[in-house]
C-alpha cells in the first residue's frame, strides 16, 4: 500500500492510499476513487513514452497511473511502484 496526494482540476485536494485490492482499489477520498473505478478496463500509458497497460484494481501502478493522468499527483510516498507490471505475450 502507498498514499497519493494530489489535486483536482477545479482545486480540491485528495489524500488516497491505493491499496491493491480488487474490490477497493482506493481508500480515502470518494472522488478519486470514483475517477479510478471510471477508468478500470482502459488502457493508460504507463509514463509519457509508454507502454500502454489495462487499468486494474489489483495492479496499483495503473490505478497511480491514472491519478497522474487525470489528477495534479503532488507526492506518492510509500511503497510506490516503478514500473508497470504489464505481461509480456
Amino acid at each position: 500500500m502507498f498514499t497519493v496526494t494530489g489535486a483536482f482540476d477545479d482545486g480540491a485536494t485528495y489524500t488516497v492510499q491505493v491499496t491493491g485490492r480488487p474490490d477497493r482499489p482506493v481508500t480515502g477520498s470518494h472522488r478519486a476513487a470514483a475517477l479510478v473505478e471510471l477508468h478500470q478496463g482502459e488502457k493508460v500509458l504507463m509514463s509519457p513514452t509508454g507502454p500502454l497497460a489495462t487499468v486494474t484494481g489489483d495492479d496499483r501502478a495503473s490505478i497511480l497511473a491514472v491519478l497522474r493522468e487525470y489528477t495534479n499527483v503532488i507526492e506518492a510516498s510509500g511503497a510506490v511502484p516503478r514500473q508497470a507490471s504489464v505481461p509480456r505475450s
